[in-house]
């Protein structure tokens, strides 16, 4: 086990170097400035679509904007935003927030750009469904000669896709709250005790979370997009509210906190060595994992979306990073901040948020943390296995897929039982390798989005005058 834990640490280390970093950041920045910040723009013509005012239900795709939006948005506001979060202070200290601040600004606009050419450039699977996503994108746009930059994404995808992480969490969640507080740690046997010292308890939550995701994923994409639709509000603001009264508990401490995010940002003192560079690159790495902005798994989704209109599609997945870390991230950061949790004792990912949830709320702060855990954790296990499924129908055909979704709940085991650290490894070191044919393509392309966008808003601007004559 630390043979593997030492290879999967220096996979993700090498991945996300100096390189990478380049091309997600300097990416964002060129397609702010080469769009003139024209996403920002159009924000309220955004959130009409998401309300279904231009739906037509006899447009290409299998599920409406907002299906589409929920259904990203569960993959993406899980458990990065509760335990990813704390991973990124415990590494990064609290100015890690600030740069992903900074990523989810930037991610804005490369959303919208690569969930645009999701649509425009959506192909067909050899079961001759369409299909929306990176890979589409590079071998109908880029063309044939581009399709090992496809393949890369593919196969990264298969396995930057797994539930591992959610597992692990949820797994561990459950055990630090539930099972040890109140004696219920089963004995593991010895033929387990090299996996880790809760193997056996950490194996029977693993199987009961592979019972649930199972009976949702393998109903396909629709049954996927409707159990969003329907978990994504609810768990948004039930976390708000709670993290608020934890804000409001502490209130004289959010000043400070603000002031601390801001100054160790640039200073790096809460880092050992202090490190600014560490700092950054925890803040881009933690928001990349949890808003996915520039990775390719958004445009899998919203290239599914019911529509003819490509721009329409990247507004709408604009959204997605502010909803997930301006929004949610900074919550669960602030809480963690404020109580000053992050400072005391070695508990790490959401075992250091339910920390924070317990120091205001004694007793209950920690089952309400579970109970947010466990909505956000099933969200984005069930929209991850569609991800997958189309990665594998683009490698090896889609009547293979299925076979993904045996693969992928096998692995939930694994995940429940390993260490965070191999988990986190990675997911974060795949993630970094299907940003690159992602962003390349996007960059790329990225003249034919804005071309795009000038013939939309001035039809736009056209049937607008006409209803106001």
């Amino acid at each position: 086990m630390q043979q593997i834990e030492e290879f999967l640490q220096a996979f993700s280390n090498l991945a996300w170097g100096p390189p990478l970093l380049f091309l997600l950041v300097g990416g964002g920045i060129y397609f702010t400035l080469y769009s003139r910040f024209l996403p920002f723009k159009y924000l309220g013509h955004a959130i009409n679509v998401l309300r279904g005012k231009y739906d037509d239900p006899d447009d290409p795709g299998d599920i409406n904007h907002y299906e589409a939006l929920a259904s990203a948005i569960a993959a993406t506001v899980g458990m990065g935003n509760i335990s990813g979060v704390a991973v990124a202070i415990t590494l990064g200290g609290p100015g890690a927030l600030f740069w992903m601040w900074m990523s989810a600004l930037l991610g804005i606009t490369t959303k919208f750009f690569t969930c645009t050419l999701a649509i425009m450039y959506r192909g067909r699977d050899s079961a001759g469904h369409i299909q929306g996503g990176p890979m589409y994108v590079i071998m109908e746009g880029l063309g044939k000669k581009w399709k090992p930059l496809a393949v890369l994404f593919s196969i990264a995808g298969l396995f930057g896709c797994l539930p591992v992480f959610q597992a692990n969490q949820l797994t561990q969640v459950v055990r630090d709250v539930i099972l040890i507080p109140n004696s219920w740690l089963l004995e593991t046997p010895e033929f387990m005790e090299f996996i880790g010292p809760f193997a056996l308890s950490d194996f029977i939550s693993g199987v009961i979370i592979v019972l649930i995701v199972s009976l949702v994923i393998f109903g396909g994409i629709h049954r996927i997009a409707s159990v969003a639709g329907k978990m994504v509000p609810f768990m948004v603001v039930t976390y708000v509210v709670v993290v608020l009264y934890i804000l409001l508990a502490n209130y004289a401490m959010i000043p400070q906190s603000f002031a601390l995010i801001f100054s160790d940002a640039f200073t790096g003192n809460a880092v050992v060595g202090g490190v600014v560079g560490e700092v950054i690159r925890q803040g881009v790495r933690r928001a990349a994992f949890s808003n996915e902005a520039g990775i390719g798994t958004a445009p899998m989704m919203h290239g599914a979306a019911k529509t003819n209109e490509p721009i329409r599609e990247g507004l709408v997945a604009m959204l997605g990073p502010a909803i997930d870390t301006l929004l949610v991230c900074t919550m669960t950061a602030l809480a963690i901040i404020v109580t000053g949790v992050w400072e005391t004792g070695d508990a790490n990912g959401v075992t250091l948020t339910a920390n924070a949830f317990n120091k205001v709320m004694p007793q209950t702060g920690s089952f309400l943390l579970v109970g947010c855990v466990l909505i956000f954790a099933f969200s984005t296990l069930f929209s991850f296995s569609y991800y997958g499924t189309k990665c594998t129908s683009f490698l090896f055909g889609a009547e293979y897929k299925h076979y993904y979704q045996y693969f992928y709940v096998a692995t939930i085991i694994w995940g429940a039982v390993s260490p965070i650290s191999s988990v986190i490894n990675l997911i974060d070191g795949m993630y970094a390798l299907m940003a690159i044919p992602t962003m390349i393509s996007a960059l790329l392309l990225s003249p034919k989005v804005k071309e795009a966008a000038k013939v939309y808003f001035t039809k736009m601007k056209v049937e607008l005058q006409k209803k106001e004559a």
